[in-house]
């Protein structure tokens, strides 16, 4: 139920694993991997689990290298380690492991005269020399720090942690303190998943490799509201100014039933030496996020939607003068999303990401005509951009049959060059399904595109059992993403054909595709999954007769809906963290902007015609109908979607006597995150499809 980009979310969910080193081989690319041969070319849960997963990167002040950590699973102790990684940015001689330890470490950065790397690990600051040599902690600061970024100058240190500004029950009766009680007075008390007890703050202290870093000074000092902003928020929320003498922040300064209702975040500018702070985005209404300054410092670009309470507006790139405050939206002409965005080292442009026809590519927009090129192509989607000193661009990229690498990007042709071989050891050992689009007709004569990923050794001549995907969000992206739990290869692994459209409600196809879904979730989107599903029988190798239904959240939603409409063609669903019971959603989800732009207000609203067609249409008002299997799948800590939904849609299947299973994790969020759960989560999954569609 979320635009949010989840998989760097979940590559740091488990816990470290205990103890000072891992055993590990080598194959020779510079990455430890497990000690691994695998039975077979096809993937399986187990394998999925055992590729090495990317985090952020960092470029040295000179361009020439890049640094960043690569975190593993051990699924026999349910936890990750990490380490971090350094190569040439020319890939000019392989990676080089920094670190061997199975303390967690993330969030490299270089000191700007880049004499050091520094890294987080334990809560605290580290440093390493880049040859590997001499790692040393170098912050003691109660309480931890969650993130932080070096001053251009390398004096200052900012860093965010939480801290608590409200008291709670054992501050009140202090003569109980093994209650576990929790008093809430107003909105927002959990978010996500979550109970808010505290807020992330900004602090700013003073920096030195050789002095050990102490707690610094608290900018938003009594303030109770957060940044970054919750839930998912980080430091790209957060950036110094040129001069090293101020900090931007972002921020949505609201409370309570307001918090609750609007997306309208700002940019704040904050003055070290005054302690003044500034709103840089007073007055426009929606998400502003992710400040950057120009490198002469005269100008801030920065990420923002127009409109409050939609929190799937359009992304735009705008640039504001410092000097005088004007603003210019680069993007105003581009029917697209604009992310990931970074200067160029010159200033004269920036670059960006865009989702278009369901894969990710890098455009470039030039600061003086604002004309926008387009770089790459391909399928697969570009992901972080990072323009180095030494004329390079740097990305790392992505798709449906390969986890994240990093490449080095001609910006003259677009062509790339790999320079990390993470997962080159299970790669090679694996069989990949093809990947192929089509384009097809909807309901109102209008092309869809929908993606086809087919199962390793696939035979044209066979009929396979066929899954139909139903993506969440609502309108969120189906494009070359890799997953570690809706992952389409390890789906297409079982001898399954997957079918995933790029229904209405999604990205890269235009605004109007994507807001179409808003108001309407039981309308033209549905009608759009059954045109995809009933074109692929029209394929020889379709077993019309074994198909499937997939979906989480919005999707979740889909399967519950279909599964009272689909007039025979599905055999078997699963429905994870789905929307079963609309006006139960309405009343115990955390973020009410979602809720009244998507349903279109409450359902108290007699005179709403949008919100009562919305509420009609709940999927539990369709169980009458229901008469296939049902697999339901949810986690008692996901605030976003509640886990009644789950309960309710499983009891409902069960009293109506269709074979139905639920698997409840009551550690699991929205997302399913601890390894030994997501191999539990896939090999469920699995059973449930074989179990319906292979009984023939």
């Amino acid at each position: 139920m979320k635009r949010f980009a989840l998989i760097t979310i979940i590559a740091m969910a488990l816990t470290a694993c205990e103890g000072n080193s891992y055993n590990v081989a080598n194959d020779g690319t510079g990455y430890p991997i497990p000690n691994i041969t695998l039975e077979s070319d096809v993937m399986t849960p187990e394998v999925l689990w055992t590729f090495g997963r990317m985090g952020s990167i960092a470029i040295s002040p000179d361009g020439k290298y890049a640094v960043y950590p690569v975190t593993y699973f051990d699924k026999a102790e349910d936890c990750s380690y990490s380490d971090l990684y350094i190569v040439p940015t020319d890939g000019s001689a392989e990676a080089k492991r920094l670190t061997n330890s199975s303390a967690r470490k993330s969030e490299p950065a270089w000191t700007p005269d880049g004499e050091y790397i520094t890294y987080m690990s334990g809560g605290q600051l580290w440093i390493i020399k880049p040859d590997g040599t001499s790692p040393k902690k170098i912050s003691d600061i109660a309480g931890g720090i969650e993130g932080y970024k070096i001053s251009p100058d390398g004096t200052k240190l900012l860093y965010i942690q939480q801290v608590k500004l409200e008291q709670d029950v054992h501050d009140m009766h202090p003569d109980l303190p093994k209650a576990t009680g929790m008093l809430f007075e107003d909105q927002v008390y959990r978010h996500w998943d979550s109970w808010i007890t505290t807020y992330t703050h900004p602090f700013v202290t003073a920096f030195n490799v050789n002095v050990e870093t102490k707690a610094g000074k608290d900018i938003m000092e009594d303030e109770h509201w957060e940044s970054p902003v919750r839930p998912h928020g980080g430091m790209e929320q957060l950036t110094w100014t040129n001069d090293s003498k101020g900090i931007a922040y972002v921020s949505r300064k609201k409370t309570g039933i307001d918090y609750m209702e609007s997306t309208n975040s700002d940019i704040y500018l904050y003055d070290i030496e005054s302690g003044q702070t500034k709103n840089l985005t007073d007055g426009m209404m929606g998400y502003d996020m992710n400040p950057q300054f120009s490198p002469d410092g005269q100008f801030m670009a920065w990420q923002s939607m127009e409109r409050d309470g939609y929190e799937a507006d359009k992304n735009r790139l705008m640039v504001m003068n410092l000097a005088n405050g004007e603003k210019r939206d680069y993007t105003i002409d581009l029917d697209q999303n604009a992310d990931n965005f970074a200067w160029a080292i010159d200033g004269k442009s920036i670059w960006f990401v865009s989702d278009r026809h369901a894969t990710d590519q890098i455009y470039n927009v030039n600061m003086a005509s604002g004309k926008i090129e387009k770089i790459t192509d391909g399928v697969h989607n570009y992901q972080q951009v990072i323009p180095t000193a030494n004329g390079t661009l740097l990305a790392t990229r992505q798709s449906m049959s390969k986890p994240s690498e990093l490449y080095n990007v001609n910006i003259e042709d677009g062509s790339a060059k790999e320079i990390s071989y993470i997962n080159k050891q299970l790669l090679d050992q694996l069989t990949m399904g093809k990947v192929e689009s089509h384009w097809v007709k909807t309901v109102d004569n209008k092309e869809m595109l929908v993606w086809f990923i087919y199962p390793p050794h696939f035979d044209p001549s066979k009929k396979y059992p066929t899954i139909l995907y139903c993506e969440g969000g609502p309108q969120s992206t189906v494009s070359q993403f890799w997953s570690f739990r809706w992952n389409m290869q390890m789906m297409a692994a079982g001898d399954y054909i997957i079918v995933a459209p790029n229904r209405r409600g999604l990205p890269g196809f235009g605004q109007e595709w994507l807001e179409q879904i808003s108001g309407d979730y039981s309308g033209l989107n549905i009608k759009d999954y059954l045109a995809a599903i009933d074109y692929a029988t029209t394929k020889p190798f379709v077993d019309k007769d074994n198909l499937g239904c997939v979906g989480a959240s919005y999707g979740g939603y889909s399967v519950y809906f279909l599964a009272g409409c689909h007039e025979n063609r599905f055999k078997a669903f699963i429905a994870h963290c789905g929307l079963f019971n609309l006006e139960m959603s309405y009343y115990t989800t955390e973020e009410m902007w979602f809720a009244n732009w998507d349903m279109g207000g409450a359902p108290w609203e007699k005179n709403n015609k949008i919100a009562q067609r919305t509420f009609a249409n709940s999927p539990s008002k369709f169980v009458g109908n229901w008469d296939t299997p049902i697999l339901v799948i949810h986690g008692q800590q996901d605030f976003r979607v509640d886990v009644a939904h789950g309960i309710s849609a499983f009891n409902t299947a069960r009293m109506r006597k269709i074979p139905a299973q639920f698997l409840y994790m009551p550690d699991e969020n929205h997302w399913v995150l601890k390894c030994q759960n997501r191999i539990l989560w896939q090999r469920t999954f699995r059973n449930w499809l074989d179990r319906w569609l292979k009984q023939n």
